[in-house]
Order: structure tokens, then C-alpha cells, then sequence
């Protein structure tokens, strides 16, 4: 529970603390009350409803998820900010706020077959987050999107290779 902002039942939190996600107290006897993410810019409109809040929940763990091999991201430029929606399907989700502020907002989803990519705003050098189903999946996407990709085009390890 957070007292400020008129009182908020918190469900979910960033794991580094950086922002917070609830639904306000007066809102709980409503069937699918709206959510508000707690970050810089203080408390703002995040979803309409919780149960649309769950599924980005499930997108992002899926992208950001444990297997760290299959996922990597970029800035890109705008001219291949613009291009995403034509060469990649655009899931049907709603728009939403970047908990980390304006700038990086709107969110936007597409995907591909084997393939899950997150934007983070339409400015020039918006982030791009990709994740593949396999290597394959995600070296093409990487090749696909020329720019300096955070995790390079390395082999995967072996079961018996350290990372360090």
C-alpha cells in the first residue's frame, strides 16, 4: 500500500525500484479498474484497465525474461522508428506511458513470427527491444535492424561455458 496519491494498492514493482505499478484505492470496486505507474514524472494514467496491465506484465517478463541469450536492443534511428510497422505486424495493444518518462513513450508492440519486438517512443534513438524464440530468430531481427546493438552478434555459450 502507498498512502500518497489518494491511497494505492501496489501489485507491481520495478526490480530495481524505479517505479511502481497499482490501482488506487477508491477505483478497487470497479470490475477492471484502471492502473497508474508511480516514476519520475509521479503518479500517471498507465492502462485503463488491470486486466490489459497483466498482459503487458506478461509481454515485458517475456521479452526481459531469465533467457538473456535470445534478447538484445538498440537505439534507433527515425528512419527505422518509421519503418517498424511496415515490416513488422503491429500487436493490438493499446499505447501506453514508459514508466521512465515522456520521452521514451509512447510503448509500442510488433512481432513476427518467432519473433517479439517492444519500442520505447518514436523519437530518433528510441529504444528497441527485441527478443527471439531462438539464436536464428533473434540474429535476423538483429540483422534486419542495422545499428549498435547492445549484445552484439556473439555465438550462444555452451551448456558448459561461464559467462565471465
Amino acid at each position: 500500500m502507498h498512502d500518497e496519491f489518494g491511497g494505492v494498492l501496489v501489485f507491481r514493482s520495478e526490480n530495481q525500484g524505479c517505479a511502481v505499478w497499482g490501482v488506487r484505492l477508491r477505483d478497487l470496486g470497479q470490475d477492471d479498474p484502471p492502473v497508474f505507474v508511480q516514476s519520475r514524472d509521479g503518479w500517471v494514467r498507465y492502462l485503463d484497465r488491470v486486466s490489459l496491465a497483466c498482459v503487458e506484465l506478461v509481454l515485458s517478463e517475456t521479452l526481459l525474461g531469465r533467457e538473456g541469450r535470445l534478447y538484445n536492443a538498440c537505439e534507433l534511428p527515425a528512419s527505422l522508428v518509421r519503418e517498424l510497422p511496415s515490416r513488422f505486424a503491429p500487436v493490438e495493444f493499446p499505447e501506453y506511458p514508459m514508466w521512465t518518462g515522456k520521452e521514451e513513450s509512447p510503448v509500442c508492440w510488433f512481432s513476427a513470427p518467432g519473433k517479439l519486438l517492444r519500442l520505447d517512443g518514436r523519437s530518433d534513438h528510441s529504444w528497441l527491444h527485441v527478443r527471439g524464440s531462438t539464436f536464428a530468430d533473434l540474429e535476423s531481427l538483429c540483422a534486419a535492424l542495422p545499428g549498435h546493438w547492445v549484445r552484439g552478434y556473439s555465438e550462444p555459450l555452451e551448456a558448459a561455458e561461464l559467462p565471465f
